[in-house]
């Protein structure tokens, strides 16, 4: 009885994040992902410069790191393309400048003439915030196993909204997710 009814209540959170588009290149296989070095560096150093590329007008694309996105973004499993704006809405997932060299990869839940106020989807509490200046990029592409799915997509977005709206229940929603991902591996 537990198992199904898990069952159903991922099938209704995940049901709308059908693939939209395959990137031009498939998600590499388990052997070939063995066979690459993978290079880490710190978020200040890498972000800095993210930052300023995006200033410059280029799209940047970054591995998520970290467990605040969940269960929309996940660690070292999603990427993220990372654009210029001219705009900010509140919905939107955006790379915010919160401390000088400290960023958090986030989703906008308020703003307030200058003020942003960010929130990760994992976060059960806590917010942090920044000004409108120090918003380095917003999302405009999230990649999921090689399958792009644009940051627009009404789909994605209703499922954003959704979620946002559950916040007294996210900690057990999160719970059944992460006994789920445990799981699997």
């Amino acid at each position: 009885m537990k198992q199904s009814v898990k069952k159903r209540i991922f099938g209704m959170l995940w049901k709308g994040f059908a693939p939209i588009r395959r990137l031009t290149a498939p998600a590499p296989t388990a052997s070939a992902r063995e066979n690459v070095a993978r290079m880490s560096f710190p978020n200040e150093l890498i972000l800095g410069q993210v930052k300023e590329l995006v200033r410059e007008g280029h799209t940047v694309t970054i591995m998520v790191k970290g467990y605040s996105m969940r269960p929309f973004l996940e660690h070292c499993r999603d990427s993220v393309v990372l654009a210029p704006f001219s705009e900010l809405k509140v919905g939107d997932v955006a790379l915010g400048e919160i401390f000088p060299g400290k960023y958090v990869l986030h989703r906008i839940i308020g703003l307030d003439g200058d003020k942003v106020t960010l929130m990760g989807d994992g976060n059960l509490k806590g917010k942090e915030y920044c000004r409108r200046e120090e918003v380095a990029a917003v999302v405009r592409t999230f990649i999921r196993n090689g399958i792009a799915i644009p940051a627009d997509d009404e789909k994605w977005n209703r499922y954003a909204r959704l979620w946002r709206k559950l916040l007294p229940v996210r900690k057990y929603l999160l719970w059944i997710y992460k006994l789920n991902l445990e799981q699997k591996s």
